[in-house]
């Protein structure tokens, strides 16, 4: 652009107005205008009347108060844009859309606490953005601003903080974008699965996800599968299975087998093997030793499936079933009768362990070597303990312990045993429950006397901490969590003893938008 138009917004910016004589028509009133450069004070008609030809503008105390998306089409040669002094109450996403040419942007001293975060898009050709002077609120809505900085090849001015209290007069480009907690989660009711149930397991087949509810009154293992025309979870197949406290789905290749752990009448597997077949029942599961099972779990050893089928009768034990030939057979008798037993398979130092707890005594740590396994450690200080389930983050292990009197506890593997880090107030509680769900490392703590409450791992802290109370509608004696990744949408599962499984919607909401 030529001097007479650089000099003109210099004087701008001293509030000083230069009167061209500008060609008839072509200027707006209360500006002053030469070939190529406009300068307005006051209140002009913008921006109708300026020539598409204008490469530099400067509006000092206008007046406007709103910049509408692509208020500047009608003028795409701009080179150098200049707002000063004027006191806007809304700017619009892609107010400064079709400036393909636009160098120097100036919104300087304009009572500004917030922009919007599409402002600069498509603003390639940007070497300035001057900002200073506006009293930014320095919360969410401006991590955009600071992750945007370094990313452009202008410099930019941005002034100072006025707020919050605990940032005030900090400069914005001495601010980091990774202090900002600016994304949210909520649970969300999404439906209702009528029966009660004691267990809920997640698998994936041919491609499909699925789940299986554990349903002890109405006597069945129920399959769901996801219905794509009416977007929500069907029934696509149930398992007679009388007082049924757990099904265990495994998966191996195109067969698919489902464990059916019941409190009476012993344990069965069913089995699929192939697609297009219907579940069978197979197999009767060690009948002389699982006489009265109380949970179940699927493991991994040296390759080989395995259950793990916790028994809770004086005369029966728990019991490692591997697989050999066509069935599941007893590898292991692993401990004696303790009142409701609890099974959790995890890996330490790189090696299958398995945890059992029982509210007799503390809980137990076995380690496999030697193809069985073998009593490692037990827990100090967690007497009462219902069950426990593991969950892994930052490269370490932790425990969720349920008690159903005392504090629930979160422990941490330091390399020889389990260490208290966090106790939570849990009466009534029978489930415990980590899940990882997208970025977050969630626990739902569910008791039969309160609300669910639903923590979250704070990474910087490395403790839970509450992030929402779980429902409406208000779980009845929750027992079991798990969820669930459908046509990219996540769902929470809550299978509830006195009342009918619900589900959630998993959402994530971004605050700086």
């Amino acid at each position: 652009m030529g001097g007479a138009g650089i000099l003109l917004l210099l004087l701008a910016g001293a509030g000083v107005v230069v009167a061209w004589r500008p060609p008839k028509g072509k200027c707006p009133l209360r500006c002053s205008c030469s070939k190529d450069s406009a300068l307005c004070e006051g209140s002009p008609d913008l921006p109708v009347s300026f020539s598409p030809t204008l490469l530099s503008l400067s509006l000092v105390r206008t007046g406007v108060t709103q910049l509408k998306a692509g208020s500047f089409l009608r003028i795409p040669s701009l080179h150098l844009l200049l707002f000063t002094s004027n006191s806007f109450s809304v700017i619009e996403d892609d107010a400064f859309a079709g400036l393909s040419h636009l160098q120097y942007l100036s919104l300087a001293n304009n009572h500004l606490e917030t922009l919007p975060r599409f402002l600069f898009r498509g603003l390639d050709t940007l070497t300035h953005v001057d900002l200073r002077g506006n009293p930014f609120q320095c919360d969410c809505r401006v991590l955009w601003l600071l992750q945007w900085m370094p990313t452009v090849n202008a410099s930019v001015g941005t002034g100072a903080c006025a707020g919050p209290a605990s940032l005030s007069h900090m400069q914005l480009h001495h601010l980091d974008p990774k202090t900002f907690k600016c994304r949210a989660i909520e649970l969300s009711w999404f439906q209702t699965v009528g029966e009660s149930a004691l267990s809920v397991e997640p698998f994936s087949y041919q491609g499909e996800p699925h789940i299986v509810l554990a349903q002890p009154f109405a006597g069945r293992c129920l399959i769901l599968s996801w219905d794509y025309s009416l977007q929500r979870f069907r029934p696509e197949e149930e398992l007679p299975a009388a007082s049924v406290v757990s099904c265990k789905p495994l998966v191996l290749g195109p067969s698919l087998f489902v464990l059916a752990a019941r409190l009476w009448g012993g344990s069965q597997l069913w089995a699929r093997p192939s697609p297009g077949l219907r579940l069978a029942p197979t197999q009767t599961l060690a009948p002389r030793r699982l006489l009265r099972p109380n949970d179940a779990e699927l493991l991994w050893l040296e390759g080989q499936p395995c259950f793990v089928v916790a028994d809770a009768s004086k005369a029966g034990s728990t019991t490692l079933l591997c697989r050999d030939g066509p069935g599941f057979y007893p590898h292991q008798s692993l401990h004696a009768w303790h009142r409701d037993t609890d099974a959790e398979a995890l890996e330490l130092d790189g090696r299958p362990h398995l945890l059992l707890a029982s509210a007799s005594q503390r809980p137990v740590l076995f380690h496999w070597t030697g193809g069985r396994f073998e009593r490692r450690t037990d827990i100090p200080e967690a007497e009462d303990v219902y069950a426990t389930r593991h969950f892994q983050a930052g490269g370490d292990v932790f425990l969720c312990l349920t008690r159903y009197i005392g504090d629930s506890m979160v422990m941490r593997w330091d390399g020889s045993m389990f260490r208290l880090l966090q106790q939570l107030p849990s009466r009534g509680a029978h489930v415990f429950q980590p899940l990882l769900i997208a970025r977050d490392q969630l626990a739902i703590l569910g008791s039969d006397f309160a609300f669910s409450q639903v923590l979250r791992l704070e990474p910087d802290k490395g403790l839970l901490e509450p992030l929402q109370e779980l429902g409406p509608p208000a779980l009845v004696a929750p027992r079991a969590f798990a969820h669930i990744t459908m046509a990219g949408r996540r769902f929470l599962f809550a299978a509830c003893f006195k009342g009918p499984t619900q589900i959630y919607q998993h959402h994530e909401i971004d605050l700086s938008a």
